[in-house]
């Protein structure tokens, strides 16, 4: 048990000691790489620090839908007899776009009409009983005041005239209901006639779709066209409670589709919902957008972008010179009389797919290394590439738009 005990103590050992060993090698080859990258000179490309304009843009993706939409409906059953316009015209206000047969309907017209007669000619034959009774009854009152007629004539003539006043009151209300029976027929009829009505906005409109065709059998409420108002459109996108609090109402937007290549157009952030949904964590948001040549259209993908911020005047470099030295963020300047590279810490402000913006040091100038700094460590020796770096340096002010997605993927937002 004693030697087995000396043996696990002696492997034990040895296992350390080989372990140490290769620990050392490791440091030793370790540091001998650092040193050959710092002592090899590297082939460096290299761009100018720039002062320029950058923006914080918000990029989301959405769709279109028209300002206003509505169905054209028919408030009565009915076949349908003529439809007057058709997918993509235009409507006016009050125009007359599509009729019902309104046989049955002109038949309960004239109905009402003649019942409404009838109760004119017993309003008249009613009138004239009463005006005789009342003669009467006065003349009763007269020669009973002189004590010539009875009290049972005077009670007969009045109890006659209370009975006509009271059929005149009845006829006069049989004709004002037969007056509204024919009005309400009128109304009928005038419901085969369907014209497109709206209260405000545009003076005319476009048919969006047809659902029927002339000829069909139409229930109460049978969607016939939909009347869609396109100027303006509203761009509807959906934003996080990260951007959330970024936007109100009235900011400017650009509105851009696949559709139309190059075209960018402005609009106004019109309404922002006050919720954001429990299952999607987002806020629908209403951008207004001018539409007055017709050129886009309800139902198109559009791609939005949202001006957040924006500085002037600042110091920009190249996205692809940023680089990480133990933890810490930074740039390689390019030392352009020793030829060596000089590792600079930044806080780092707006960035954009091509540029980034300094905070921190608040002064630098010179150039920076844009390809090759991950062979660099501070003090490597450059091979700086052939050409006037001083020409470099002329470029114009930089206007950067952060956020903007680069040409090799689309990083949208939604």
């Amino acid at each position: 048990m004693k030697k087995k005990t000396i043996f696990i103590i002696i492997g034990g050992l040895a296992v350390g000691l080989i372990g140490w060993q290769v620990y050392q090698r490791g440091i030793k080859n370790r540091e001998g790489a650092s040193y050959q990258r710092m002592a090899l000179p590297v082939a460096v490309e290299v761009a100018p620090i720039k002062k320029g304009t950058i923006r914080d843009m918000g990029n989301f993706t959405g769709t279109l839908i028209p300002k206003s939409e509505y169905i054209i409906a028919p408030k009565i059953s009915g076949r349908l007899e003529q439809l007057m316009v058709d997918i993509g015209d235009k409507v006016t206000r009050g125009q007359l776009i599509a009729l019902l047969d309104s046989e049955e309907y002109s038949q309960q017209v004239l109905q009402a009409e003649a019942d409404l007669q009838v109760a004119q000619a017993n309003l008249q034959e009613a009138k004239s009983s009463l005006d005789t009774s009342k003669r009467e009854y006065e003349r009763v009152q007269e020669l009973h005041s002189r004590g010539i007629s009875s009290d049972s004539e005077l009670d007969s003539a009045k109890g006659m005239f209370i009975t006509q006043d009271s059929k005149f009151k009845v006829a006069q209300a049989q004709v004002a209901y037969k007056e509204a029976a024919l009005k309400a027929a009128q109304v009928r009829l005038s419901y085969t006639k369907i014209r497109a009505s709206w209260d405000d906005g545009s003076a005319y409109r476009l048919v969006g779709e047809r659902f029927v065709h002339e000829g069909a059998m139409l229930t109460l409420n049978s969607p016939i066209l939909s009347i869609l108002e396109i100027d303006p459109l509203i761009a509807v996108i959906h934003i996080t409670d990260k951007d959330y609090f970024r936007v109100k109402t009235g900011q400017m937007a650009s509105i851009s589709t696949d559709a139309l290549p190059g075209e960018k157009v402005s609009g106004t952030i019109a309404r922002i919902a006050p919720l954001l949904k429990e299952t999607s964590r987002e806020a629908r948001l209403e951008i207004e957008i001018p539409n007055t040549e017709e050129v886009l259209k309800p139902g198109m993908f559009i791609n939005a972008q949202i001006e957040f911020l924006s500085r002037s005047d600042t110091t920009l470099v190249p996205i692809g010179s940023l680089v990480k030295r133990d933890n810490q963020q930074g740039i390689f300047l390019a030392d352009i009389e020793s030829g060596k590279a000089q590792f600079v810490p930044l806080n780092v402000g707006i960035t954009s797919s091509e540029m980034a913006e300094i905070l921190d040091p608040p002064s630098l100038s010179g150039y920076v290394v844009t390809l090759g700094q991950h062979l660099l460590v501070h003090g490597s020796p450059l091979i700086l590439p052939q050409g006037d770096l001083e020409g470099k340096g002329k470029n114009p002010p930089a206007t950067v738009e952060a956020g903007k997605p680069s040409p090799q993927k689309s990083g949208d937002k939604k």
